[in-house]
């Protein structure tokens, strides 16, 4: 945390917090669900200390950034506009971004909008999927987990919430840091999230008490209703992105995910990312590394590695 400086910036007609450290080249980190700037701590440090100029925003809905009341106000154009406003509020033609969970969803679509704001993509964990004309996203992941995938339980307008409000926040936010099975969230109703979602016997070595206390603290303040909002405008996106199917990613990737991740572990995800479907999509597409015995939060699990990775690929540009 040493050295990383914090202010708010007024983009898209929000106000927007992000954390940075260091001069040089910009280095755009955007989170997922359910973080914050924070998860990206180790990078922001490791990538300063190498000549870059790590920025960090908390996304629309989280953090110390403005949560508009809409859930409408969450669509993958709000969030890539939020990105590109933020690149111009920086000085910036043009940044590398790093991408996890919906964070990759959005610097996916970021380059898919936007390739000349980008010069170079490292993502996470999410594997970009191109548009299904035939199925909305919600009638999809029905078909292929039940009404109990988390997912389309996260539909439910404040009943999610009530839930999650029922759980202790540090206690909600170790069971999702900490989950690392190979195998998608499904949460029946009788059981609900608290049921569903194991607590850790202890935390793993490389998350500590002070940082669940430190997200803990953020969603105490701000809900979860931002980051849920995010799921509940999957069937919008879906209508709004329709010009773009069959659209190619083009700009310089390198994708990074962990055989332990749920991710990796949808059904036909580990054919597309390794035979050629993936490729087809990102042309441009350097290097996919599948890291053994990693989780889906790859960046917090392994710091040092990530923050090579995304070094070395960046550094070629």
């Amino acid at each position: 945390m040493e050295g990383i400086s914090h202010r708010k910036l007024h983009v898209n007609g929000i106000n927007m917090h992000v954390a940075e450290k260091g001069d040089g080249p910009v280095v755009l980190f955007v989170h997922g669900f359910p973080e914050l700037w924070y998860s990206w701590r180790h990078q922001i440090a490791s990538l300063a200390a190498r000549g870059y100029h790590a920025v960090a925003p908390d996304l629309r809905g989280y953090g110390d950034s403005d949560a508009p009341p809409s859930a409408s106000a969450y669509t993958i154009l709000h969030l890539v506009g939020d990105l590109v406003a933020l690149i111009h509020a920086l000085g910036q033609d043009q940044v590398f971004v790093v991408g996890h969970d919906w964070g990759a969803v959005v610097a996916w679509w970021l380059c898919m909008l936007r390739p000349d704001k980008v010069k170079a993509l490292v993502n996470l964990s999410v594997a970009f999927s191109p548009r299904n004309p035939h199925s909305r996203t919600l009638d999809s992941l029905r078909a292929i987990f039940g009404d109990d995938h988390y997912m389309c339980r996260f539909q439910e307008h404040g009943a999610i919430e009530a839930e999650f409000a029922q759980i202790e926040t540090t206690s909600l936010i170790k069971k999702f840091l900490t989950y690392r099975k190979p195998e998608p969230i499904v949460v029946p109703k009788e059981k609900g999230f608290d049921g569903s979602l194991e607590m850790p016997k202890a935390l793993p070595t490389w998350l500590s008490e002070e940082d669940i206390n430190y997200f803990a603290s953020k969603f105490e303040k701000s809900g979860f209703t931002g980051g849920l909002n995010y799921y509940r405008c999957l069937d919008l996106n879906w209508e709004l992105t329709a010009p773009w199917t069959g659209a190619q990613i083009k700009v310089p990737v390198k994708f990074i995910v962990g055989d332990l991740d749920l991710t990796y572990h949808s059904p036909g995800v580990q054919d597309y990312i390794h035979k050629g479907g993936f490729e087809k999509m990102v042309p441009f597409l350097q290097d996919v590394v599948v890291m053994e015995g990693v989780g889906h939060f790859i960046n917090q699990e392994r710091p040092q590695d990530i923050s090579d990775h995304i070094y070395e690929f960046i550094k070629k540009f």
